[in-house]
Protein backbone atom coordinates (compact mmCIF):
# COMPACT_ATOMS: atom_id res chain seq x y z
CA UNK A 1 0.00 0.00 0.00
CA UNK A 2 0.91 3.62 -0.91
CA UNK A 3 1.06 5.85 2.23
CA UNK A 4 0.33 9.42 1.27
CA UNK A 5 0.99 12.38 3.40
CA UNK A 6 -1.87 14.44 3.90
CA UNK A 7 -2.14 18.31 4.47
CA UNK A 8 -5.02 20.30 5.68
CA UNK A 9 -6.09 20.64 1.95
CA UNK A 10 -6.67 16.79 1.68
CA UNK A 11 -9.33 16.74 4.51
CA UNK A 12 -11.75 15.32 1.63
CA UNK A 13 -9.70 12.46 0.58
CA UNK A 14 -8.77 11.45 3.92
CA UNK A 15 -12.43 11.75 5.21
CA UNK A 16 -13.20 9.53 2.15
CA UNK A 17 -10.46 6.63 2.63
CA UNK A 18 -11.88 6.42 6.72
CA UNK A 19 -15.73 6.12 4.96
CA UNK A 20 -13.98 3.05 2.62
CA UNK A 21 -12.85 1.39 5.64
CA UNK A 22 -8.97 2.60 4.86
CA UNK A 23 -6.87 3.23 7.75
CA UNK A 24 -5.58 7.39 8.22
CA UNK A 25 -3.05 8.57 10.80
CA UNK A 26 -4.49 11.31 12.30
CA UNK A 27 -3.30 14.31 14.18
CA UNK A 28 -4.12 15.52 18.33
CA UNK A 29 -2.65 17.88 20.86
CA UNK A 30 -1.42 14.44 22.63
CA UNK A 31 -0.06 11.87 19.93
CA UNK A 32 -0.61 10.97 16.25
CA UNK A 33 -3.80 8.78 16.33
CA UNK A 34 -4.75 5.62 14.40
CA UNK A 35 -7.95 6.17 12.76
CA UNK A 36 -10.66 3.90 11.59
CA UNK A 37 -14.49 3.89 11.54
CA UNK A 38 -15.53 3.18 14.50
CA UNK A 39 -18.57 1.78 13.45
CA UNK A 40 -16.90 -0.46 10.90
CA UNK A 41 -15.71 -3.90 12.38
CA UNK A 42 -13.57 -4.67 9.82
CA UNK A 43 -11.41 -1.49 9.71
CA UNK A 44 -11.25 -1.63 13.67
CA UNK A 45 -10.09 -4.78 13.42
CA UNK A 46 -7.62 -3.62 10.70
CA UNK A 47 -6.13 -0.93 13.30
CA UNK A 48 -5.41 -3.81 15.75
CA UNK A 49 -3.23 -5.81 12.69
CA UNK A 50 -1.30 -2.73 11.68
CA UNK A 51 -0.39 -1.72 15.11
CA UNK A 52 0.55 -5.52 16.13
CA UNK A 53 -2.29 -4.73 18.73
CA UNK A 54 -3.47 -7.17 21.25
CA UNK A 55 -7.29 -7.84 20.86
CA UNK A 56 -8.08 -7.42 24.42
CA UNK A 57 -6.85 -3.85 24.49
CA UNK A 58 -9.72 -1.24 23.88
CA UNK A 59 -9.69 1.52 21.79
CA UNK A 60 -10.59 5.75 22.18
CA UNK A 61 -13.70 6.71 20.26
CA UNK A 62 -12.83 10.17 18.48
CA UNK A 63 -15.71 12.49 18.53
CA UNK A 64 -16.63 15.90 17.11
CA UNK A 65 -19.42 16.85 19.46
CA UNK A 66 -21.87 15.45 23.16
CA UNK A 67 -23.93 14.66 20.46
CA UNK A 68 -21.94 11.87 18.75
CA UNK A 69 -21.31 10.68 22.25
CA UNK A 70 -25.08 10.32 23.25
CA UNK A 71 -25.66 8.19 19.59
CA UNK A 72 -23.50 5.41 21.53
CA UNK A 73 -23.45 6.04 25.06
CA UNK A 74 -26.11 5.97 27.76
CA UNK A 75 -27.35 8.49 29.47
CA UNK A 76 -24.85 10.71 30.77
CA UNK A 77 -24.77 12.02 34.13
CA UNK A 78 -24.78 15.25 35.37
CA UNK A 79 -21.41 15.34 36.67
CA UNK A 80 -20.14 13.95 32.91
CA UNK A 81 -21.84 16.83 31.04
CA UNK A 82 -19.91 19.03 33.49
CA UNK A 83 -16.46 17.20 33.09
CA UNK A 84 -17.06 17.48 28.78
CA UNK A 85 -17.82 21.14 29.06
CA UNK A 86 -15.29 22.10 31.02
CA UNK A 87 -12.64 20.39 29.46
CA UNK A 88 -13.85 19.11 25.79
CA UNK A 89 -12.44 19.41 23.35
CA UNK A 90 -9.04 18.47 24.97
CA UNK A 91 -6.99 16.09 26.51
CA UNK A 92 -9.19 13.90 28.62
CA UNK A 93 -10.54 10.87 27.62
CA UNK A 94 -13.80 9.75 29.29
CA UNK A 95 -15.47 6.10 29.71
CA UNK A 96 -18.66 5.49 29.98
CA UNK A 97 -21.47 2.20 29.79
CA UNK A 98 -22.28 2.06 26.20
CA UNK A 99 -26.33 1.25 24.85
CA UNK A 100 -26.34 -2.78 24.13
CA UNK A 101 -24.79 -3.23 20.54
CA UNK A 102 -24.09 0.37 20.07
CA UNK A 103 -20.48 -0.15 19.30
CA UNK A 104 -18.46 -3.55 18.20
CA UNK A 105 -16.30 -5.55 20.50
CA UNK A 106 -13.98 -5.15 18.90
CA UNK A 107 -13.45 -1.51 19.59
CA UNK A 108 -14.74 -1.97 23.41
CA UNK A 109 -12.33 -5.36 23.80
CA UNK A 110 -15.29 -7.45 24.61
CA UNK A 111 -16.58 -4.84 27.23
CA UNK A 112 -19.57 -2.74 27.68
CA UNK A 113 -18.26 0.31 28.20
CA UNK A 114 -15.86 2.51 25.76
CA UNK A 115 -13.70 5.36 26.00
CA UNK A 116 -14.41 8.22 24.50
CA UNK A 117 -12.54 11.90 23.57
CA UNK A 118 -13.07 15.10 21.35
CA UNK A 119 -9.85 16.26 21.11
CA UNK A 120 -8.72 20.03 20.96
CA UNK A 121 -7.50 19.95 16.77
CA UNK A 122 -9.28 21.20 14.34
CA UNK A 123 -7.78 19.15 11.92
CA UNK A 124 -8.80 16.03 13.40
CA UNK A 125 -12.53 17.61 14.30
CA UNK A 126 -13.35 18.60 10.40
CA UNK A 127 -12.23 15.13 9.68
CA UNK A 128 -14.53 13.23 11.69
CA UNK A 129 -17.88 16.05 10.20
CA UNK A 130 -16.10 14.96 7.07
CA UNK A 131 -16.34 11.06 7.55
CA UNK A 132 -19.78 11.54 9.27
CA UNK A 133 -18.80 8.59 11.95
CA UNK A 134 -16.96 8.36 15.43
CA UNK A 135 -13.01 7.20 14.60
CA UNK A 136 -11.06 4.86 16.88
CA UNK A 137 -7.58 6.47 17.15
CA UNK A 138 -4.93 4.45 19.27
CA UNK A 139 -1.31 5.64 18.78
CA UNK A 140 -0.12 5.38 15.64
CA UNK A 141 2.80 3.56 16.48
CA UNK A 142 3.94 -0.37 16.30
CA UNK A 143 2.56 -1.60 19.51
CA UNK A 144 4.85 -1.33 22.03
CA UNK A 145 7.08 1.51 21.21
CA UNK A 146 6.99 4.70 21.73
CA UNK A 147 4.15 6.92 20.48
CA UNK A 148 4.44 8.95 17.82
CA UNK A 149 4.11 13.08 17.82
CA UNK A 150 4.67 14.26 14.26
CA UNK A 151 3.98 12.80 11.10
CA UNK A 152 7.56 11.27 10.20
CA UNK A 153 7.48 9.16 13.15
CA UNK A 154 3.95 7.69 12.10
CA UNK A 155 5.59 7.03 8.53
CA UNK A 156 8.57 5.48 10.00
CA UNK A 157 6.23 2.63 11.81
CA UNK A 158 3.43 1.84 9.66
CA UNK A 159 4.02 3.13 6.09
CA UNK A 160 3.22 0.60 3.63
CA UNK A 161 0.51 -0.33 6.51
CA UNK A 162 -2.53 2.39 6.27
CA UNK A 163 -3.84 4.54 3.80
CA UNK A 164 -2.62 8.08 4.42
CA UNK A 165 -1.06 10.29 7.61
CA UNK A 166 -2.42 13.82 8.09
CA UNK A 167 0.42 16.10 8.43
CA UNK A 168 -0.23 18.99 11.65
CA UNK A 169 3.28 19.26 12.68
CA UNK A 170 4.50 18.47 16.02
CA UNK A 171 1.61 17.51 18.72
CA UNK A 172 1.48 20.15 21.59
CA UNK A 173 1.81 17.48 24.50
CA UNK A 174 3.58 14.75 23.85
CA UNK A 175 1.85 12.53 26.00
CA UNK A 176 -1.37 10.92 25.45
CA UNK A 177 -4.91 12.19 27.23
CA UNK A 178 -5.63 11.28 30.74
CA UNK A 179 -8.05 8.62 30.89
CA UNK A 180 -11.09 9.11 33.59
CA UNK A 181 -13.80 6.33 34.40
CA UNK A 182 -16.83 7.66 34.75
CA UNK A 183 -18.67 3.70 34.26
CA UNK A 184 -18.09 3.21 38.58
CA UNK A 185 -19.61 4.57 41.41
CA UNK A 186 -16.55 6.66 42.04
CA UNK A 187 -14.65 7.80 39.12
CA UNK A 188 -11.47 6.74 38.50
CA UNK A 189 -8.02 7.97 36.62
CA UNK A 190 -6.52 4.80 34.67
CA UNK A 191 -4.22 7.23 32.66
CA UNK A 192 -2.70 10.05 33.78
CA UNK A 193 -2.43 12.91 31.59
CA UNK A 194 -2.34 16.34 30.76
CA UNK A 195 -5.53 16.78 32.86
CA UNK A 196 -4.80 16.50 36.72
CA UNK A 197 -6.49 14.53 39.61
CA UNK A 198 -7.03 17.67 40.79
CA UNK A 199 -8.08 19.26 37.78
CA UNK A 200 -10.97 17.15 37.76
CA UNK A 201 -11.68 16.78 41.42
CA UNK A 202 -12.38 20.81 40.97
CA UNK A 203 -15.43 20.20 38.87
CA UNK A 204 -16.89 17.22 40.45
CA UNK A 205 -15.01 16.52 43.98
CA UNK A 206 -12.77 13.45 44.80
CA UNK A 207 -11.97 11.00 42.61
CA UNK A 208 -9.54 7.62 42.26
CA UNK A 209 -5.94 8.35 41.62
CA UNK A 210 -4.44 4.87 41.47
CA UNK A 211 -3.89 3.40 38.51
CA UNK A 212 -5.40 0.08 38.62
CA UNK A 213 -2.97 -2.71 37.94
CA UNK A 214 -4.09 -5.15 35.29
CA UNK A 215 -4.32 -8.69 35.64
CA UNK A 216 -2.66 -11.65 33.33
CA UNK A 217 -6.83 -12.79 32.66
CA UNK A 218 -8.16 -9.39 33.06
CA UNK A 219 -9.13 -7.05 30.25
CA UNK A 220 -8.49 -3.73 30.61
CA UNK A 221 -10.89 -0.89 30.20
CA UNK A 222 -8.11 1.53 29.40
CA UNK A 223 -5.07 1.65 26.90
CA UNK A 224 -1.51 1.81 28.17
CA UNK A 225 -3.00 -0.52 31.09
CA UNK A 226 -1.87 -3.79 30.85
CA UNK A 227 1.10 -4.26 28.30
CA UNK A 228 4.31 -2.81 28.06
CA UNK A 229 3.91 0.50 26.42
CA UNK A 230 6.54 2.95 24.99
CA UNK A 231 9.93 0.73 24.96
CA UNK A 232 12.71 2.01 22.59
CA UNK A 233 15.08 -1.28 21.32
CA UNK A 234 17.62 0.45 24.09
CA UNK A 235 17.18 -0.12 27.62
CA UNK A 236 15.46 2.78 29.59
CA UNK A 237 17.38 3.84 33.43
CA UNK A 238 15.64 5.95 35.42
CA UNK A 239 18.13 8.07 37.35
CA UNK A 240 16.29 9.15 40.35
CA UNK A 241 18.43 12.05 42.20
CA UNK A 242 21.12 14.29 41.25
CA UNK A 243 23.72 12.22 42.77
CA UNK A 244 22.48 9.66 41.11
CA UNK A 245 24.04 11.17 37.69
CA UNK A 246 27.35 11.14 38.87
CA UNK A 247 27.28 7.48 38.99
CA UNK A 248 25.30 6.84 36.09
CA UNK A 249 27.52 8.92 34.04
CA UNK A 250 31.09 7.10 35.52
CA UNK A 251 29.20 3.47 34.55
CA UNK A 252 28.17 5.02 30.93
CA UNK A 253 31.83 6.02 29.86
CA UNK A 254 33.39 2.45 31.01
CA UNK A 255 30.79 0.78 28.60
CA UNK A 256 32.57 0.01 25.16
CA UNK A 257 29.54 1.46 22.85
CA UNK A 258 27.70 4.86 22.74
CA UNK A 259 24.88 5.64 25.75
CA UNK A 260 21.87 7.84 25.57
CA UNK A 261 21.36 10.40 28.02
CA UNK A 262 17.95 12.49 28.22
CA UNK A 263 17.91 15.20 30.70
CA UNK A 264 16.99 19.07 30.73
CA UNK A 265 19.58 21.58 29.38
CA UNK A 266 20.48 22.38 33.24
CA UNK A 267 21.07 18.77 34.41
CA UNK A 268 23.12 18.14 30.78
CA UNK A 269 25.28 21.46 31.74
CA UNK A 270 26.31 20.18 35.50
CA UNK A 271 28.25 17.54 34.35
CA UNK A 272 31.12 16.50 32.23
CA UNK A 273 29.28 14.50 29.81
CA UNK A 274 31.80 11.66 28.88
CA UNK A 275 32.64 11.19 24.81
CA UNK A 276 31.03 8.02 24.64
CA UNK A 277 27.58 9.39 26.07
CA UNK A 278 24.46 11.22 23.44
CA UNK A 279 22.80 13.74 25.13
CA UNK A 280 19.41 14.47 24.23
CA UNK A 281 17.53 17.84 25.29
CA UNK A 282 14.61 17.45 27.61
CA UNK A 283 14.32 21.16 27.64
CA UNK A 284 13.75 23.49 30.51
CA UNK A 285 11.41 21.66 33.01
CA UNK A 286 8.68 18.76 33.45
CA UNK A 287 6.69 20.56 31.16
CA UNK A 288 9.00 20.47 28.10
CA UNK A 289 10.31 17.05 29.04
CA UNK A 290 6.38 15.84 28.80
CA UNK A 291 6.77 17.38 25.71
CA UNK A 292 9.79 15.68 24.52
CA UNK A 293 10.12 12.32 26.25
CA UNK A 294 8.92 10.28 23.15
CA UNK A 295 10.84 12.15 20.47
CA UNK A 296 14.04 11.40 22.72
CA UNK A 297 12.89 7.88 22.92
CA UNK A 298 12.29 7.62 18.88
CA UNK A 299 15.53 9.94 18.20
CA UNK A 300 17.56 7.15 20.07
CA UNK A 301 15.89 4.05 18.45
CA UNK A 302 15.66 5.69 15.00
CA UNK A 303 18.99 7.60 14.63
CA UNK A 304 21.57 5.93 16.85
CA UNK A 305 22.99 2.71 18.07
CA UNK A 306 22.75 3.72 21.61
CA UNK A 307 21.97 0.51 23.85
CA UNK A 308 21.08 2.16 27.48
CA UNK A 309 19.15 5.58 27.57
CA UNK A 310 20.10 7.41 31.44
CA UNK A 311 16.86 9.39 31.55
CA UNK A 312 16.15 11.98 34.18
CA UNK A 313 13.07 11.38 36.45
CA UNK A 314 10.78 14.46 37.69
CA UNK A 315 8.75 14.49 40.91
CA UNK A 316 4.99 12.58 40.25
CA UNK A 317 2.58 15.97 40.57
CA UNK A 318 0.90 17.47 37.58
CA UNK A 319 2.20 16.83 34.95
CA UNK A 320 4.64 15.31 36.23
CA UNK A 321 3.04 12.34 37.16
CA UNK A 322 2.24 11.29 33.85
CA UNK A 323 5.56 11.83 32.61
CA UNK A 324 6.71 9.47 35.28
CA UNK A 325 3.60 7.27 34.35
CA UNK A 326 5.29 6.63 30.94
CA UNK A 327 8.39 6.88 31.41
CA UNK A 328 8.05 4.06 34.10
CA UNK A 329 6.85 1.94 31.30
CA UNK A 330 9.29 2.68 28.82
CA UNK A 331 12.05 1.40 31.73
CA UNK A 332 10.43 -1.46 32.66
CA UNK A 333 10.38 0.17 36.44
CA UNK A 334 13.97 -0.14 36.09
CA UNK A 335 16.03 2.74 37.78
CA UNK A 336 19.65 2.73 37.60
CA UNK A 337 21.68 1.36 40.68
CA UNK A 338 25.42 1.55 41.55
Amino acid sequence: MDTKIYTVNDLPQAAKDIQNGDLVSFPTETVYGLGADATNEAAVKSVYAAKGRPSDNPLIVHVDSIKMVEKYAQPLSVEAKKLISTFWPGPLTIIFKLKSGSLSKAVTGGLDTAAFRNPNNKVTLGLIREAGVPIVGPSANTSGKPSPTTAQHVYHDLKGKIAGILDDGTSKFGVESTVLDMSTDTPAILRPGAVTAEDISKIIGPVIDEHHKVAKDEVPKAPGMKYKHYAPNAQVYIIDQESDWSDALDWASHQAGPVGMMATDQRISEFKVPDNVETFSLGQDVNSASHLLFAGLRHFDDESSVKSILTQSFDAKGIGEAYMNRLNKSAGQTHFTK
